[in-house]
């Protein structure tokens, strides 16, 4: 896929909405081979999604070894909106707490009290985290009205040829 087709698919007000949402599902493959997916934090910074996790996280020595991730943001309601992220994830080691972490965790609702507290069991909790960055290489959005998944594409396409013949 082309940069400038990714950034079509990423430009649209549906994606631009999933892209302000806290949570995505980050796919990977384990160390043992095995596949992974989990639901992790992120921060769209324009040109990346940016996800932090502890350093001692059994992702962190996977993603060294195998970069390749997938990305799910999508919503509850009906019709559902998708989208799907390819990319090669990039381990950023940093000392304290970055300032995505804090952003990502921004959305949930708190009280201001519940903020500090949140932020100072953080603080003496992390000495440092991995940033998880993630340029897309593959972007897709479903939203069941403009786009369809492939194969609920083809499905229609058959059959809109069935029908006309």
């Amino acid at each position: 896929m082309q940069p400038s087709e990714i950034n079509d698919v990423l430009k649209r007000p549906i994606s631009q909405d999933l892209l302000a949402r806290d949570l995505t599902r980050l796919a990977y493959v384990a160390k043992d081979g095995t596949p992974r997916c989990v639901p992790i934090g992120f921060t769209w910074n324009g040109s990346a999604i940016v996800m932090c996790t502890a350093k001692n996280a059994a992702k962190v020595p996977a993603l060294r070894y195998n970069p390749a991730v997938a990305l799910t943001i999508d919503t509850e309601q009906h019709p559902p909106r998708i989208l799907l992220i390819r990319g090669q994830a990039e381990l950023d080691v940093v000392d304290g707490i970055p300032d995505e972490f804090l952003q990502i965790n921004g959305t949930y609702t708190m009280t201001p009290e519940q903020r500090v507290e949140w932020e100072a069991e953080v603080r003496s909790l992390y000495d440092g985290m991995v940033r998880i960055i993630v340029v897309p290489t593959w972007a897709k959005l479903i939203d069941f009205e403009t786009t369809l998944p492939s194969a609920v594409e083809e499905l229609a396409r058959q059959r809109d040829e069935c029908q006309g013949a």
